[in-house]
């Protein structure tokens, strides 16, 4: 079934880095329609994918090429592969050349040529230059894990081949490897993310699905910017309406067709016309398993990338396991942690790190103080209410920055319409009851710092959700309930995303994507983004 709507807020051609802006300037990408670059494929003839990347260049034919303004994924991120390969073998082999040559141990050449070629094969091998690695944020611990084995290989070759150097400075010269690869990867991801907000680095994607779930994956999509998907058109299934306003220019019937080739005919001018590199499809009572396994059948032949959407939203990837009992896929979804070694040593760490804040931090605990005392009426610290897990209250410590009375002059302000969030929490960005020290100690998180103590008698942790008033939770809803989980924290994902400046969905999708997919490697990055964060001040009122 063929069908051109009109999309009356488009022009006419367009190509697929043209965004929208939303809320808080997020841009909302969407590809758009491109010209018809072939006619169309009668049923039961051959199905060549006339769109689809060639090696060593665009393979694309007729008005294709004019109208694409876009890179694909692989292509413009390829360059980054061998980048990385080639920082990994320097950074192992130079540093310990380097380091065993000033130790005075031999064969220095052959020890630095050995390390600047295991390190790169070692993560090879665990498939850390795979494409879809490039763009994870996370990785520390992999690359450490990486460098032990490494260790682990270099000490087999030593016991297989008699001892060439001393452990000890071998070990000192191989130490660097891990750090570059680190600084490496995470250059990498910033520079992905920043080409992806300008829907480059990006794979353009052709949705196939009924009308609500394809605007469900298009908005879900458009609302984020760290992906690597930018979706070119959709394919409903059904004439029912799009909300979305992604392009449509082919239909598929509601009832599974005759012909074995009609949707892949309807899905193929699509991609050909959108100059789509891949095919997500979004499964619902009228995509059969039957239909789709044909579906794919004829994409796969014709050189389109199939995937398959499950319909799970927020859930991280090391969470997933697959099986195929009787030949029925299955994903396995493992349930978030709450107890064991990891949780044992978060709390560890907490109450280790919470001391050694008090500890050297006391000096500036006595300044922030007299500061406070000096400048404005009233105590140095602010104690207030809070709840913590499964809504357990406790007292929570935070140097004052407002005026003394600014609990009682909070009503007057919320009847006056002061409050400029959209959800449960009020937030002024310029509240009068605010001291001028205050508004200081906000910019720079300093306000935050008693609550150390609170992490240090096991009420807070250092990243975990922001801690919620009782009159707060008493209007929460059982969605919102679940970020009292896990333990309130000094920072996390809220904070480090914008703080004040997100709506409340934005706050609660954020505290619930950390309930669900805590790990202490997540931790270890909220802690290193709060750094920035703090200088950055984006959000601190």
């Amino acid at each position: 079934m063929r069908h051109v709507e009109a999309q009356p807020i488009r022009p006419a051609v367009t190509v697929a880095s043209e965004r929208r802006t939303g809320r808080n300037g997020n841009p909302l990408a969407f590809g758009a329609q491109g010209q018809p670059t072939a006619p169309a494929v009668a049923a039961g003839a051959s199905l060549p994918y006339a769109g689809r990347r060639a090696r060593g260049g665009d393979a694309r034919t007729g008005a294709a090429a004019a109208h694409s303004g876009q890179r694909g994924y692989g292509h413009k991120a390829g360059w980054y592969l061998p980048v990385a390969a080639a920082v990994d073998a320097v950074g192992a082999g130079a540093p310990a050349g380097v380091v065993l040559h000033a130790g005075g141990q031999p064969h220095v050449l052959l020890c630095a040529l050995a390390a600047a070629l295991a390190w790169p094969a070692v993560r090879a091998v665990r498939r850390r230059y795979a494409p879809a690695a490039l763009g994870e944020s996370r990785g520390g611990l992999q690359v450490l894990g990486d460098w032990l084995v490494l260790l682990g290989v270099l000490a087999v070759v030593r016991t297989a081949f008699g001892e060439i150097t001393e452990p000890s400075i071998a070990l000192a010269g191989l130490a660097w490897a891990p750090l570059l690869t680190a600084l490496c990867r995470r250059a990498t991801y910033h520079h992905l993310i920043a080409a992806r907000r300008e829907a480059h680095a990006v794979r353009r994607a052709l949705v196939i699905g009924e009308p609500a779930a394809a605007d469900h994956v298009v908005g879900h999509l458009a609302s984020r910017t760290e992906h690597g998907y930018v979706v070119v058109g959709v394919v409903p299934v059904g004439s029912a309406k799009l909300e979305c306003g992604a392009p449509v220019t082919e239909r598929l019937a509601v009832l599974d067709p005759a012909g074995p080739q009609d949707d892949a005919t309807a899905v193929l001018r699509a991609a050909r016309e959108h100059d789509a590199e891949l095919v997500l499809v979004a499964p619902g009572p009228r995509l059969s398993a039957e239909r789709l396994r044909r579906l794919s059948w004829c994409l796969h032949d014709a050189g389109l990338p199939v995937a398959l959407l499950p319909g799970l939203i927020d859930v991280q990837v090391n969470r997933v396991g697959l099986d195929a009992p009787a030949g029925l896929l299955v994903l396995h979804i493992a349930p978030p942690v709450r107890h064991g070694v990891q949780v044992g040593l978060k709390s560890a760490l907490d109450r280790t790190g919470a001391a050694l804040g008090l500890l050297l931090l006391a000096p500036v605990f006595c300044v922030v103080a007299l500061a406070i005392r000096l400048t404005s009426p009233g105590p140095a610290f602010h104690r207030q209410v809070r709840c913590g897990r499964h809504r357990t209250r406790f007292t929570m410590w935070k140097f004052r920055t407002m005026v003394a009375d600014a609990e009682s002059r909070k009503p007057e302000l919320e009847q006056t319409g002061a409050n400029e969030h959209d959800g449960l929490m009020f937030k002024m960005r310029r509240d009068p009851r605010v001291t001028a020290i205050g508004r200081l100690l906000r910019r720079c998180s300093l306000d935050e710092l008693p609550q150390l103590v609170n992490v240090l008698r096991g009420e807070m942790s250092l990243v975990g959700p922001r801690p919620p008033l009782p009159e707060e939770v008493d209007r929460y809803d059982e969605v919102a309930l679940r970020r009292l989980a896990v333990k309130p924290g000094i920072t996390g994902l809220w904070q480090v995303s914008g703080r004040s400046d997100l709506s409340w969905d934005e706050t609660l999708a954020l505290d619930l994507r950390y309930v669900d997919n805590w790990s202490l490697a997540g931790d270890l990055e909220v802690m290193t983004r709060t750094v920035r964060a703090v200088v950055d001040g984006r959000g601190a009122y």
